[in-house]
């Protein structure tokens, strides 16, 4: 386990984050996407984003009964609404400048 998950689940026995965010870069990305992903689904993330500055892109997972689904992958300057974990509206454009 991570040390920011045993972290939070010292301090939030029981509740896991709503929403993790991770940004990606060419020196984690191996561990964002894959390793990450595997803790946050085991851990009951509900909401998992992966935002990749270089290419302005912002990926949308939700956690089913089976695993995260994508549900949105946005670009640049497209809007996104966010109604899970809770409402937002954003372009990866306004979180990467």
């Amino acid at each position: 386990m991570s040390r920011w998950c045993g972290a939070y689940s010292r301090s939030h026995p029981g509740r896991p984050p709503l929403l993790a965010v991770e940004v990606l870069s060419p020196t984690t990305r191996t561990t964002d996407v894959v390793l990450k992903r595997a803790l946050y689904e085991q851990h009951g993330v509900p909401s998992y984003w992966l935002l990749d500055p270089t290419n302005q892109e912002l990926t949308i997972l939700e956690l089913t009964p089976t695993g995260y689904q994508c549900q949105a992958v946005v670009q640049a300057e497209e809007t996104f609404d966010a109604t899970h974990p809770f409402p937002l509206t954003l372009t990866p454009t306004s979180l990467t400048s």
